[in-house]
């Protein structure tokens, strides 16, 4: 299952947000549209939703649920992404370990490989939440992402506090993924 761009007069690229069950990514990405906190439900599939970023460039999110059951699909949304979001709630130790396993095996898969990567460490309102580098550590982000751009950005989504870097760092990622894929598949024309 491809996503394919439905804008195709302007330049965009499919972003997939991925993370646990209750890591935020429904409510990052209503606060990166709206501005705004919605009550959400668990998300049964996903949401899509396009946002501009800077004239022209259209980025594509596909937030797609993070039960168990719903991860097992999630390789699906990977072809044709441009970018990957990883969501992690930095106050939930108890779930980190759980967290930094799913990561790891959606980094091996062939579909993203030396996709950019931008976590986001979610719930830094929380007392007692991993700060950026301590996440950076537990997710292994040297080891497993050495092959690609990659970013570890602190945000609270209730707040919005983080977001607008996060989405300008998705953005410049995502621009420059495309670019340089671009360029390789006019190398080999």
């Amino acid at each position: 299952m491809g996503l394919q761009n439905t804008k195709p007069s302007m330049k965009g690229t499919n972003i997939v947000m991925l993370g646990l069950d209750s890591a935020g990514k429904s409510t990052l990405l209503y606060k990166f549209r709206y501005k705004d906190v919605f009550i959400t439900m668990p998300t049964i599939g996903f949401n899509v939703d396009m946002i501009e970023a800077g004239k022209d460039f259209t980025l594509t999110f596909w937030d797609v649920g993070g039960q168990k059951k719903m991860r097992e699909l999630w390789s699906n949304f990977l072809e044709d992404a441009g970018g990957l979001l990883y969501v992690v709630d930095s106050s939930d130790k108890r779930r980190l370990e759980e967290s930094r396993r799913e990561f790891e095996l959606i980094l091996k898969n062939e579909s993203i490989k030396n996709i950019p990567v931008v976590v986001l460490a979610n719930k830094q309102d929380v007392p007692g939440a991993l700060n950026a580098e301590e996440i950076t550590r537990k997710l292994k982000m040297k080891k497993y992402c050495s092959d690609r751009n990659w970013y570890v950005q602190p945000c609270c989504a209730i707040t919005g506090e983080g977001l607008a870097e996060a989405l300008q760092r998705v953005a410049t990622f995502a621009r420059q993924y495309k670019k340089s894929k671009e360029t390789f598949i006019t190398l080999k024309e």
